[in-house]
């Protein structure tokens, strides 16, 4: 138990006939980053509030950090960071102003607080242009200063809510590294919500893919890839023919086919050996080029998620 930062077991919450949340179960490991896909509208930040105590549940339960989110809410927010809807920066003041008083809400000392703010400020870049008003910083310096709020007084767990909407791609790398650093250096769970599946599959260890309140998938993405897209090949060549084509569909490994000019993509059931298809391709007559092997992407995988729940709704 001591290794897990969020466990939830059938937690729900409605809002007048709309379920919020549907019956969800999911732990989170502590130190690492879990990512929580999901459409607009799917349930993402009214989970967040449930774990940050904001909400009551309707039925159901979940502990965050070991403290009950019904009766130890303070606890739970005391020992956790939050980037929500809003930066919770005040544009007027300088980044070190802006870290001097969330240090003094949350009661930090003189010589602490200096020595975080430093700390914070020089781990996300930002200690150069520390004396800087902040209205005149780029958005992904103020996102930056704003994760550095949320992490001032050194929770176990954060809670980020698309932290990268909205940057460029150089901006949204660099808030990337200092994620990782921070689980991986820091042990700090992170709990992210965000639209990017690349960006999921990049930085998460465990993601969970959420739809009207309910989780249609949990896992590594590797797991989720393997489990939801199977593996593929791609063959880039010249001759392919119908009749080829009417032969793979027959393989019980196949699950389906797409060519593309001279790129057919053939995406299996599981993890088959897939010598005894290209050497198929190759006696028909194909002129091979390349085979790549691989599997599904994590966006391919949540597409596939939200179609099949669309069709299971109709």
């Amino acid at each position: 138990m001591t290794n897990i930062a969020i466990q939830t077991d059938s937690l729900s919450r409605s809002f007048g006939d709309v379920k919020a949340v549907d019956g969800i179960s999911m732990t989170v490991d502590s130190g690492a980053i879990f990512g929580f896909l999901g459409p607009n509208g799917s349930g993402k930040t009214t989970t967040i509030r449930l774990l940050l105590g904001l909400l009551a549940p309707d039925s159901g339960s979940a502990k965050v950090l070991h403290f009950d989110t019904r009766t130890e809410a303070d606890a739970i927010r005391l020992q956790t960071g939050a980037l929500l809807e809003h930066t919770g920066l005040y544009e007027r003041l300088s980044a070190i102003d802006n870290l001097e008083f969330y240090g003094r809400v949350w009661r930090l000392n003189k010589v602490e607080r200096a020595a975080r703010i430093q700390e914070l400020l020089q781990s996300m870049g930002l200690w150069d242009r520390r004396g800087d008003t902040v209205s005149t910083w780029s958005r992904g310096m103020k996102q930056k200063l704003a994760i550095a709020r949320a992490l001032l007084h050194k929770p176990a767990l954060l809670f980020l809510d698309e932290p990268t909407a909205g940057l460029d791609p150089v901006a949204a790398a660099e808030l990337h590294e200092n994620l990782i650093n921070l689980a991986r250096k820091q042990n700090v769970t992170v709990f992210l919500t965000t639209h990017n599946l690349a960006e999921a599959e990049k930085l998460c260890d465990q993601v969970a893919v959420i739809r009207h309140g309910r989780i249609l998938s949990i896992g590594t993405p590797d797991t989720l890839r393997l489990k939801q897209g199977g593996s593929r090949i791609e063959v880039i060549g010249k001759g392919f023919n119908e009749a080829l084509l009417s032969q793979l569909r027959q393989r019980s490994e196949v699950h389906s086919l797409e060519l593309k000019e001279h790129h057919l993509t053939i995406s299996l059931n599981g993890q088959p050996e897939t010598a005894p298809l290209v050497s198929l391709i190759a006696a028909a007559g194909v002129e091979i080029e390349e085979v790549r092997k691989g599997a599904a992407s994590l966006e391919e995988v949540f597409l596939t998620l939200m179609e099949e729940e669309k069709s299971n709704d109709q």
